[in-house]
């Protein structure tokens, strides 16, 4: 069954509006994991526009679900990563002028500084994700670089309508079973809301699907925990 990663990044950008101590990204994890959420998912940006490096710590010593740390592959994260030990990481491309991330990671292009950054990685035990985009090269070059986990960036197909976005989940499909076939194990995410999750959470054997903003959106009208349950109850549908 497809399980759900909550986002919390979107708390902390309210907290950090007003460089202030609340809403604390921490407590909303606990309304999260109570709605059901299977693991909690956070960026560490470089800029540290959003969650702190005090919030990762704390979310590591008291959610009771799974931590999935979101980082660019820098020495800096790495460091970050070896200290905090989450349950896995997921390496994501990062622009420090980008509202949010606009695209999966160029695994292609980093072949080798990826297999070292990831080889240091698995020697902490930690998992290790690389969110692409559902392109054949970048889940063959995930695999080559020792990547036990992809996310499929679902972007496009969430901002496409119509026939292009039944185009683009076929791409996303043949993408999960490629990935499947060479014993990759396949979560997605981005710009998944209310509307087109179940298409996505219904492709065989997606494990985890990520989902932040529509679920914080959400929550400011029915609470987190509703809207948690909501978007569980979607996907267990499939």
């Amino acid at each position: 069954m497809t399980t759900l990663g909550v986002n919390i990044d979107h708390i902390a950008n309210v907290r950090q509006a007003r460089k202030t101590v609340e809403p604390d990204p921490v407590q909303f994890a606990f309304l999260a994991e109570l709605g059901g959420a299977d693991s909690i998912t956070v960026h560490l940006r470089e800029d540290r526009r959003h969650i702190q490096d005090r919030d990762v710590f704390l979310l590591k010593e008291t959610i009771k679900t799974k931590l999935n740390l979101e980082m660019a592959a820098t020495e800096e994260m790495l460091k970050i990563a070896k200290k905090l030990i989450p349950d896995y990481v997921t390496l994501v491309p990062e622009k420090r002028e980008e509202v949010t991330t606009e695209g999966g990671l160029d695994v292609k292009s980093n072949v080798q500084y990826l297999k070292n950054f990831v080889e240091n990685l698995k020697k902490s035990n930690i998992e290790v994700s690389a969110f692409i985009d559902p392109v054949g090269e970048q889940i063959n070059c995930s695999k080559e670089i020792g990547f036990t986990f992809i996310e499929l960036h679902t972007g496009k197909y969430a901002e496409l309508t119509g026939q292009g976005q039944y185009e683009e989940l076929q791409k996303i499909i043949e993408s999960a079973h490629l990935a499947n076939d060479l014993g990759l194990v396949v979560n997605a995410g981005h710009g998944l809301n209310y509307n087109n999750v179940e298409k996505i959470a219904a492709i065989n054997n997606m494990n985890e699907l990520n989902i932040g903003h529509s679920i914080v959106a959400r929550a400011l009208a029915v609470g987190l925990e509703k809207s948690v349950r909501e978007m569980k109850s979607l996907i267990k549908l499939n």
